[in-house]
């Protein structure tokens, strides 16, 4: 069975909106992307850290009982489980503040065998942190020599702009390894000072074959060696921004999963199977942008559980 695997950080999200606590739960940017691929009775399994504290002991049993599989997490004793302080502005777009007391050794684990064509999803900070860098870098790079789909999603916050000297080229290492970038128009003008999705191209073609570039209401552009698209998006007033992004992954992951696409079929895709894919992100972003959850609710995987490939 193709398995789908993803590798990221854990923080506890607290979210704050007008000085006053929200909501409370399990986040991460990739965490959220296995969440909602859980509910959909995905087989997907999370490679990350958090404590054997009552806060870690929480997080585990919510991942254990939406279906994600936890047996290759890092239980710290020594430390405390991540926590995020997230506060909505009046767009309910959110700034962080982040609390963190990691051990000495990080992502102490045996990391599992990835074979082809099973997928791996990797992105934001977690991706060129110091601390765990080469251990993700050889899992990576061993990942695409088996031939595994490789999602990578930069993820990158204007709070790291001044080490962007240092970490930019981890950045393009990354995209290197990967089968499909996808980034905001942030991103990539705080990495690259791409203006636009055409810009952006010009910088990954020279390391990936396959771009996914969100621009917000301006719609979504696909660009491939053999393809180049845009996507609508829907149009609504958002309750919450977070997980917005990271659903839009797990999107993009359900439809290529359920669609059988491989990662040498993904960069010689036509209109049609992006358009699933598309859709089937745009979907899922748009639904966790209507409420303060990280990831789309019971009743919205329900509907996919059952789906056939040619529904997504």
């Amino acid at each position: 069975m193709r398995k789908i695997y993803g590798i990221g950080e854990t923080v506890f999200d607290i979210i704050f909106k007008n000085g006053q606590p929200q909501a409370a739960k399990a986040g991460g940017s990739v965490l959220n992307s296995v969440v909602s691929m859980g509910r959909i009775g995905l087989p997907v399994s999370f490679i990350s850290e958090y404590g054997r504290d009552e806060v870690g002991s929480l997080i585990d049993d919510f991942l254990n009982d939406n279906g994600v599989n936890t047996s290759i997490v890092h239980r710290f004793t020594e430390g405390s489980t991540a926590l995020a302080l997230a506060f909505l502005n009046e767009k309910n777009d959110a700034s962080y503040t982040f609390y963190k007391d990691f051990p000495g050794k990080r992502l102490d684990i045996v990391f599992p065998e990835i074979e082809k064509d099973d997928i791996v999803q990797c992105g934001s900070f977690y991706a060129i942190w110091p601390e765990i860098r080469e251990k993700f870098r050889r899992f990576i790079s061993a990942a695409k020599s088996k031939g595994a789909l490789i999602l990578y999603d930069p993820n990158f916050r204007r709070t790291h702009l001044s080490e962007l000297e240092t970490l930019k080229p981890l950045i393009i290492e990354n995209i290197e390894m990967t089968t499909l970038v996808r980034g905001s128009d942030e991103d990539f003008l705080n990495i690259f000072g791409a203006k636009n999705a055409d810009e952006a191209w010009d910088v990954v073609r020279k390391y990936c074959k396959c771009l996914v570039y969100t621009a917000n209401v301006e719609g979504v552009s696909v660009r491939t060696t053999s393809f180049s698209g845009k996507f609508p998006v829907q149009k609504i007033t958002p309750v919450s921004t977070i997980g917005a992004g990271d659903n839009f992954n797990a999107g993009m992951l359900t439809a290529i999963y359920k669609n059988k696409i491989s990662a040498i079929q993904l960069e010689k895709i036509g209109d049609k199977e992006w358009n699933k894919i598309i859709g089937s992100a745009v979907d899922f972003a748009t639904h966790v942008c209507l409420s303060y959850e990280n990831y789309i609710d019971r009743a919205f995987a329900s509907k996919y559980l059952s789906a056939s490939s040619d529904q997504i």
